[in-house]
């Protein structure tokens, strides 16, 4: 799994690209903003579903009480 900072780099990395694309290229800005755009919704999604299943298997942990 990724660690934040290396999260971190790509997510920086990423809009290095953007902005140099952007500076080169107008209607490659659209493309790159809508794919860009897709992947945080994928993101989003991902860390839903991972927090929605932990949060469960939490839940379902008998401590005796």
């Amino acid at each position: 799994m990724f660690r934040l900072d290396t999260l971190t780099r790509l997510v920086h990395a990423h809009l290095a690209e953007v902005r140099r694309r952007a500076r080169s290229d107008a209607g490659y800005t659209t493309e790159t903003i809508v794919v860009t755009a897709l992947l945080a919704i994928l993101g989003m999604t991902v860390v839903g579903i991972i927090v929605a299943k932990v949060t469960a298997k939490a839940s379902g942990i008998d401590l005796g009480g």
